[in-house]
């Protein structure tokens, strides 16, 4: 079997991303506290520790190629973050917002594993492409759980 060795820097990126996304349910869950969404807590807490798995997989991928893992976020991430904090605020402190900006967040990280899975076929191994894809079915049932609460509130 062909040895592929995987580019280390696509995978920080991955890494990145979920870095953001940890960050990003983690100013929800602190967001939720503040407007009293004691329902959502469970649910983003739930999305935390999944991208902390997610890094956890990706990884040893990285060592493997003798870098070292990122702990960092990407600035656009950081960016959505102080945006979600306005938006809530300035949207009146309600959950639609709230949700509506977590669904944003999903959507980027869907964005970027899609990317990287249809550019870099020749950059990521068999078993890398796989965890990915794994990875990105079980964000894409995040993604849609979030749709549906946010599809659930009326105004």
């Amino acid at each position: 079997m062909e040895n592929h060795l995987n580019n280390p820097e696509i995978i920080n990126d991955l890494i990145k991303i979920n870095n953001d996304r940890v960050e990003g349910y983690k100013t929800a869950l602190d967001l939720s506290h503040t407007l009293s969404l004691d329902s959502l807590q469970q649910l983003f807490a739930k999305y935390i520790l999944q991208s902390q798995h997610f890094i956890e997989e990706l990884k040893p991928f990285v060592v493997l190629e003798g870098e070292q893992p990122t702990d960092a976020t990407m600035l656009s991430g950081k960016l959505f973050r102080m945006w979600m904090n306005v938006k809530v605020t300035i949207a009146g402190n309600d959950r639609k917002s709230l949700l509506e900006s977590c669904e944003k967040g999903e959507d980027a990280f869907k964005e970027t594993y899609k990317k990287i899975l249809q550019e870099d076929n020749d950059q990521l191994s068999i078993e890398v492409k796989n965890i990915l894809l794994k990875q990105l079915d079980k964000q894409l049932e995040a993604h849609d759980a979030i749709k549906m609460l946010r599809d659930e509130v009326t105004l």
